[in-house]
């Protein structure tokens, strides 16, 4: 395998973390990879005139290169971070010219709103933090934001969310040079449990709950999320929650932004999702642990939520090839 160059757009106020995150895992493979031609990927930081950038918190980054200087690398980077959520004509420029002669293209978080500025994504998917979805969204029009994924994949571009999905979006092209094996390797130095798949959600509903003030409702789906197993029609919620099943479905909407059913089955998928992936327990199994009963009810919701069986989702994501304990019962 020959090294790539990876070179990584560094910038005044870049998130730390989006530059780091990527930058330790695609060093990292040369722990567990190397050939004569020398490492799997060879990492560079690059800046306008190669000058130090200054990152958010105060980090000081010396570049190894002038942007200006930089010549078809196999996959530029770009993080996000303040620096990249206002307009940037100078960055913009050189984006416009690398990235129509690069193999990959990839942003962090907010950094994809400098390749939409550079037109980069017109007419394309893409993805950024959650919380500037809207924002991407209206001053971005030609571009398709996909408001939920971790990262999206659009004919060579790859964008992704918030921080931490920068690490993700890594170990996916690394897993896409060098394959499965090695990228969970990677994951595991990183210690992150496993690489996260592009369509998983942003923001989960366990993370929604742990987020929300402490409220009837918000008690309610705290423990929905330990009783999967049980009846959670929205008359039983409702009754739990002492309430009327209308004025139930109200309330849960307007503070959740979703109707308690589609709540109920987005919080089922996600746990099967970790089940399928860190368990031996078969798909029978699963669906009765999550409350579905049978495993084509779980299969049929598996295609509405994430368009794909559970199979399909165990196949391509399982943890190992030899995942090692069941659930309890």
């Amino acid at each position: 395998m020959r090294p790539r160059t990876v070179v990584i757009f560094v910038f005044d106020g870049a998130q730390p973390l989006d530059v780091v995150g990527p930058y330790d895992a695609f060093t990292g493979v040369a722990r567990y990879h190397s050939s004569p031609e020398g490492p799997p990927y060879v990492v560079r930081t690059a800046s306008i005139g190669g000058r130090p950038v200054r990152l958010a918190g105060g980090l000081t980054v010396t570049p190894d290169l002038d942007i200006d200087d930089v010549r078809r690398p196999d996959i530029l980077l770009v993080p996000g971070g303040p620096g990249a959520e206002v307009p940037n004509p100078a960055i913009a420029s050189r984006l416009r010219v690398l990235g129509r002669d690069v193999e990959r293209l990839a942003s962090v978080c907010t950094g994809s709103l400098l390749l939409a500025e550079a037109g980069l994504l017109d007419g394309r998917r893409a993805t950024t933090h959650w919380s500037y979805c809207g924002q991407f969204a209206r001053e971005y029009p030609k571009v398709q934001v996909q408001r939920y994924p971790i990262f999206v994949e659009d004919d060579g571009i790859f964008t992704s969310a918030g921080v931490t999905a920068g690490i993700d979006l890594a170990l996916a092209l690394i897993e896409q040079d060098c394959g499965r094996e090695l990228a969970l390797r990677v994951a595991r130095l990183l210690v992150v449990f496993v690489r996260r798949p592009g369509h998983q959600a942003q923001v989960s509903t366990q993370l929604a709950v742990q987020s929300t003030r402490r409220t009837r409702l918000g008690d309610i789906r705290a423990w929905l999320a330990d009783h999967l197993d049980e009846d959670l029609s929205v008359p039983a919620l409702a009754e739990r929650a002492t309430m009327s099943p209308r004025h139930f479905a109200r309330q849960f909407q307007s503070e959740t932004g979703t109707t308690p059913g589609k709540y109920v089955e987005q919080a089922r998928v996600e746990t099967a999702q970790r089940m399928l992936t860190d368990t031996v327990d078969n798909v029978d199994r699963i669906a009765r642990l999550c409350g579905w009963g049978t495993s084509e009810a779980m299969r049929r919701a598996f295609l509405r939520v994430l368009d794909e069986s559970p199979g399909s989702y165990r196949a391509r994501h399982a943890a190992s090839a030899h995942p090692s304990h069941r659930s309890p019962a």
